[in-house]
């Protein structure tokens, strides 16, 4: 069973829409308890940064995924799930994460470059580039995917980004580690390839919670 954190900034309708279609049993909660019993845990968001991480730190979620990713089960951020997991963001004024993998959030620069003007938000399909194997890209080949983003992560860990996109730097696509990961696109929205990295996802937290 997939657990969908609720903690008022995910999109909640598209990300369970998509389990559906995959026929993923899930449930979704903002209680600690009952989200702890999960097989494995999406983090959904849409917004700013430091808003996610107040209401994440006010409920105690903040500590409930912690000790979720401490005890080995698999945790997938999406969006603005995504960049929560890392240490830090410096919009709207440097916030602390959730510090699971190192790195920094930061605005994309906005400019033109070579003739090209790459405008904030990034929102467009960008092809994904493999950097690592991992779990989560078994049997895919590279393609597109949907991004609407105005930050991305940068980190000095190179091991942690599984695949990027170019949208004027190189951006950390799917990141993970162990059994964290990370999704700076909408898998929901990414057509057949979103939908297949969602399904290696929950097929390997099932995987895990037979073991």
């Amino acid at each position: 069973m997939i657990g969908i954190i609720d903690y008022g900034m995910g999109n909640l309708f598209s990300v369970s829409k998509a389990l559906e279609r995959l026929n993923v049993p899930y449930f979704i909660s903002e209680n600690k308890e009952e989200l702890l019993t999960a097989d494995a845990l999406l983090l959904p968001g849409v917004g700013a940064f430091r808003d996610a991480m107040e209401r994440l730190n006010e409920t105690g979620l903040s500590e409930m995924i912690a000790s979720y990713v401490n005890s080995g089960k698999p945790l997938l951020g999406i969006c603005l799930g995504m960049q929560l997991l890392f240490e830090e963001s410096e919009e709207n004024g440097l916030t602390k994460g959730l510090g699971i993998l190192p790195g920094r959030v930061v605005r994309f620069a906005g400019h033109t470059k070579g003739g090209e003007l790459y405008k904030v938000p990034h929102m467009g399909w960008n092809k994904l580039t493999y950097l690592h194997p991992s779990p989560i890209l078994n049997g895919l080949d590279e393609n597109h995917v949907y991004f609407v983003h105005s930050y991305h992560v940068v980190t000095e860990d190179k091991d942690v980004v599984i695949a990027e996109a170019e949208y004027d730097v190189k951006v950390p696509a799917i990141v993970g580690r162990q059994n964290v990961y990370g999704m700076q696109f909408h898998p929901e929205k990414s057509s057949k390839l979103g939908m297949e990295l969602l399904r290696n996802f929950t097929e390997m937290a099932v995987e895990r919670s037979q073991m």
